[in-house]
């Protein structure tokens, strides 16, 4: 349903957008390769990120963190470090700190009061000083007495679920049909649990604030958040504000990977203090803070179940999961997520359940639910291949199910099969041997297959787009660029709407002064807001045909130049001194219920293992996906390059470590939390299938940020079971857990 205003065009997806103006536009822009318009910015340091700013008279603001695992604060001994050189003040406002980071979206204030320590960390107070250092000092130094209590620790995942199955928007539990019944009755069955443990987000920017006041009573945040529309809303109802009192600028992120979807302790700390000095004041964690405080991926137990018929046609499909969170939050991992369309099975049974714990807030890490879900299904596809002495691709396409078999919905689009072929062909796999048959001195090597789907979500958002008599062009919206190429992407949008050159495009993100968006996260970022910014180009498209006297489909716009009715004009002589502009708002819409919307994929791994140390070596990874239209090239291969070295660092060496006695991190650093380096990744490929999706949006494209990591993981794992004939259902697959089972010298 289209909606317009004077200055204004609104979508709502209830109908299929069969005809997208991109296909028309003649400068070809976007689906290229454009390199990032704000590379230039960023690889000189000209790119102010969220510590950067450059504020007079900033005070300097470092968090403290509990020091137990579970208990009360009794009291806080300011005056203690108060008089140590260039301390200010220390702040230990109680009823306005927040005590937990939200997830993104949310629109109520966080949970708030610290009074009461729930995990290891938690932020219990802010140390103010004239510099940097002497704060830091002071919070080292500052004495808090606590009344220790009782937590939960060291738990069974099976035997402490709580059976309260939280609200969420992705439904905890689906049954259908019998499981029980149909394993029963099944030729072929597997039974397996998979466990992953607690990860860290690890984005290379930490997180910080600067918070200012003004003499009206508004805060202005300058930080590091991905989406800032909603992230202003909490942070009003975090301060007892109206909306309208808060701004909140992220221009540029270094990262975030969910942990900046909500606001985070740092960015109400900055705000309390900045109120209370009449000051600005500046609070960048450390980075031993941004493991202990902000959120990490919930640890899973997974039981998978599936049955089989003898030629490999499942009949049923059970997917239970166990994840932690502490007793205040309702988020849970969704594991079972892609689960309830990938694999077709008329018995299924997906359920989610949570462990209260008092360790760090567990929420959104990059593809939640599937990065580690699909751990889960895609390995037990694999055993299941491996009983039946099937193929493990065949395996999968004899399963692709027509339509949802869930909803009984058709797919709005869905390639996996044709990007297991794809892959198969390209990758080599007809050379694939039996399992720990193929050997090269004292290493082993294998192949691994794994299928990649991600729910496509659509997110409401606006963008503005103006024109400026000289004929260039202005992009502005509160979306974020979280490293993913957001102002390239829009500026592609615009150029070849509006037929103008790349650098007659200026594109302004990440502030709330400008038209409100949903920001980055979910992999919805550039199809939700390249759609706004393709409807508000639309309408300046109208505007513009109408001042040469034609219809809209009858003009064309190239290099800055109208064309229509046998004549040519600048888009400067056009406007004749008077700048035009637009706002686009693209919403969801019956499209989201009446399709199953998702990106799919497949991919390949081939790794090597020692027999003497059990090391690992991941040799080369290839990745073939489809997601609607492409958008760049460039960007897009980057975001698929991120998510699959993500899933080597899942399958291989991501894992946080809590003190079984406090809960407390003890690998709460980049030395010992190990993520992927150069050495550990290998040659990476990616092939995109083209693909237009019309039930999505009308720019038919679909989310592909987080596409990369799901199931890259299983396919190092598969490929590690192909080359040693060792299953490993333990994440992450440690040289210790492979080292007893791999065959002598």
């Amino acid at each position: 349903m289209f909606g317009f205003g004077e200055d204004n065009v609104t979508l709502t997806m209830d109908k299929p957008q069969p005809v997208s103006r991109l296909d028309t536009t003649v400068q070809g822009l976007v689906g290229t390769g454009v390199e990032r318009v704000d590379g230039p910015a960023k690889v000189s340091g000209r790119a102010t990120y969220a510590a950067e700013y450059r504020i007079d008279d900033v005070a300097y603001g470092v968090l403290v963190g509990a020091g137990i695992g579970k208990g009360k604060v009794v009291s806080i001994d300011a005056d203690a470090v108060k008089s140590l050189p260039g301390v200010i003040d220390v702040v230990t406002d109680y009823d306005t700190f927040i005590r937990v980071s939200q997830q993104g979206g949310e629109t109520e204030a966080p949970t708030q009061g610290v009074r009461d320590v729930e995990y290891f960390g938690e932020i219990v107070a802010i140390v103010l000083g004239e510099t940097y250092e002497a704060a830091r000092d002071a919070a080292l130094r500052l004495p808090i007495d606590y009344e220790t209590e009782e937590g939960v620790f060291a738990f069974s995942m099976e035997a402490e679920r709580d059976g309260d199955l939280p609200p969420n928007n992705t439904p905890a539990q689906s049954a259908q049909g019998d499981v029980e019944a149909a394993m029963a009755k099944a030729a072929v069955t597997i039974d397996a649990t998979y466990t992953t443990p607690s990860q860290n987000s690890a984005a290379m920017e930490p997180h910080a604030s600067l918070a200012m006041w003004g003499e009206d009573g508004s805060l202005t945040l300058y930080g590091a958040y991905q989406m800032p529309t909603s992230d202003a809303q909490q942070l009003a109802d975090a301060l007892g504000l109206s909306k309208s009192k808060v701004r909140i600028v992220s221009r540029y992120i270094g990262g975030g990977f969910g942990s900046k979807l909500g606001i985070a302790p740092e960015s109400v700390a900055a705000a309390v203090a900045a109120k209370r000095l009449g000051r600005p004041v500046k609070a960048v964690m450390m980075r031993q803070q941004v493991f202990d405080a902000t959120v990490r991926r919930s640890n899973t137990s997974q039981r998978m179940r599936l049955a089989a018929t003898a030629d490999g046609r499942l009949t049923a499909i059970g997917h239970e999961t166990t994840a932690s969170n502490l007793s205040t939050e309702d988020y849970f991992e969704p594991a079972g997520i892609s689960t309830h369309f990938l694999y077709a099975g008329e018995n299924r049974l997906i359920s989610h359940d949570l462990v209260r714990v008092n360790w760090l807030l567990s929420g959104s890490m990059r593809a939640p639910g599937e990065a580690v879900g699909l751990l889960g299904l895609e390995c037990a596809m694999d055993e299941l291949a491996e009983a039946l002495a099937l193929d493990p691709i065949e395996l999968r396409i004899r399963n692709d199910p027509g339509r949802d078999p869930e909803k009984d919905v058709p797919f709005s689009s869905r390639a996996l099969k044709e990007a297991l072929r794809h892959g198969a062909d390209h990758f080599g796999w007809d050379r694939r041997q039996a399992a720990g048959t193929r050997r090269e001195g004292d290493w082993l090597v294998g192949m691994g297959v794994a299928s990649a789907a991600r729910a496509n979500i659509l997110m409401k958002g606006s963008a503005k787009v103006a024109l400026d008599p000289d004929g260039t062009a202005t992009v502005t919206s509160a979306m974020t660029d979280i490293g993913t190429g957001s102002y390239t992407i829009l500026a592609q949008i615009a150029a070849d709407m509006l037929g103008l050159p790349l650098d007659r495009v200026r594109v302004e993100l990440g502030d709330t002064n400008h038209v409100p968006s949903g920001g980055s996260g979910g992999s919805w970022g550039a199809a939700s807001s390249g759609s706004a910014v393709y409807l508000a180009a639309q309408a300046l498209r109208a505007k513009l045909a109408k001042a040469m006297g034609v219809e809209e489909e009858e003009l064309t716009l190239k290099d800055g130049q109208a064309i229509g009715a046998n004549r040519q004009v600048a888009l400067a002589e056009l406007l004749d001194g008077k700048p035009i502009e637009a706002v686009g708002t693209i919403d969801k819409g019956a499209q989201e219920k009446l399709t199953t919307q998702a990106s799919y994929g497949a991919h390949f791994a081939e790794v090597a293992v020692d027999v003497v140390t059990g090391e690992v070596r991941v040799r080369r990874m290839l990745g073939v996906f489809a997601a609607g239209r492409i958008l760049n090239q460039q960007t897009a291969r980057s975001q698929c390059l991120g998510g699959m070295t993500f899933g080597i660092g899942g399958a291989l060496h991501e894992e946080l470590m809590h003190d079984a006695r406090t809960g407390k991190l003890v690998n709460r650093d980049l030395a010992e939390y190990h993520v992927p380096v150069n050495a550990d990744v290998p040659d990476l490929e990616v092939i995109f299938l083209p693909e237009r999706d019309i039930h999505a949006n009308p720019i038919h494209a679909k989310g592909i940020g987080e596409l990369g990591i799901c199931g890259a993981g299983a396919a190092v794992a598969n490929a590690i079971y192909n080359a040693t004939g060792v299953r490993i259902r333990d994440f992450p697959i440690t040289l210790d857990k492979l080292l007893p089972h791999l065959p002598a010298m």
